[in-house]
């Protein structure tokens, strides 16, 4: 039976809504539209000079190969972050959801990475993997392999990838083991008793019964590697080399305050907030369609 909160007065709702309506306008819709605005204008580094150019800013912006190059290394390094993140995670989770005695300890460990900031987290592995002082990349030269992010563009896409998905991995965990957690035992004793095997159990069982937590954390995946990497890549590999690495967040910090090209960097700002608006729109559209609540 559907349950409705009925107010005496018509502006309470209004009045309880407000603190969040404020916050929101004040942090996401004012910025937004100052975004918006700048796309269309053309103004000097200090603010002296505005000229309005319409959208002449969006069509050099398509026009330059850079950009469509870097629309494609962000299409690369979100697939694997989201992927191999989600992946990780949910056999980390089941692990500890299987765990015996040790089960604190090792829910606390995985927790730890979640405390560090990304940027400290960019600058970690890039010490682990520094050609020359770096102990993996010491460790990988043993095996004849030589490491180098510095020259290498895939080594380089490699190592922002495993520091991002390291530094997320702390958040899909927590999520994932507690929707195991509110799966009943009694389903997973009933498969055990007709004799399905663990996977099994997990293929069947778990996995479908986990579609929601693993559609909302699809979403927040995909909004993190577009948005919230920024930091990794700038400690990381600042970009490079050359410019194999610039996902499209950090092109829109490069070319707004390092080559101070401000309209241009606004309207990459107002592309980027359309891209995640639509995958979003997309994920809840079609693929909420096989989730089972």
């Amino acid at each position: 039976m559907d349950k409705r909160v009925f107010y005496r007065s018509r502006w309470l709702p209004w009045l309880l809504l407000a603190p969040q309506l404020v916050v929101i306008s004040v942090f996401f819709f004012w910025p937004a539209g100052q975004t918006l605005l700048q796309s269309l204008q053309q103004q000097d580094p200090f603010g002296t000079s505005v000229e309005w150019v319409g959208l002449d800013n969006f069509s050099q912006l398509f026009a330059d190969e850079g950009y469509l190059d870097s629309f494609k290394t962000t299409a690369v390094f979100s697939v694997l972050v989201a992927g191999l993140g989600l992946t990780l995670s949910l056999l980390l989770a089941v692990f500890a959801d299987r765990a015996g005695r040790a089960a604190t300890a090792y829910r606390s460990l995985l927790i730890w990475p979640y405390a560090v900031a990304p940027a400290v987290a960019g600058v970690l592995w890039l010490f682990m993997f520094a050609p020359s002082v770096g102990i993996v990349s010491w460790w990988l030269k043993q095996l004849g392999f030589d490491w180098n992010a510095l020259l290498n563009s895939r080594h380089a896409m490699a190592l922002i990838v495993m520091a991002a998905v390291w530094k997320q991995l702390s958040y899909n965990f927590l999520f994932f083991v507690a929707g195991l957690q509110s799966i009943p035992r009694s389903l997973i004793e009933a498969a055990a008793i007709d004799g399905a095997g663990p996977w099994r159990r997990l293929w069947t069982i778990q996995l479908p019964l986990l579609s929601p937590t693993t559609f909302f954390l699809l979403v927040i995946n995909i909004v993190y590697a577009f948005f919230d990497t920024f930091a990794i890549v700038d400690a990381a590999t600042r970009g490079g080399p050359g410019k194999d690495t610039a996902i499209l967040v950090y092109k829109v910090y490069f070319d707004g305050f390092k080559a101070m090209d401000l309209g241009s960097s606004a309207a990459q700002s107002a592309v980027l907030m359309a891209i995640v608006i639509s995958l979003t729109v997309i994920q809840f559209r079609f693929v909420e369609k096989r989730v089972h609540y």
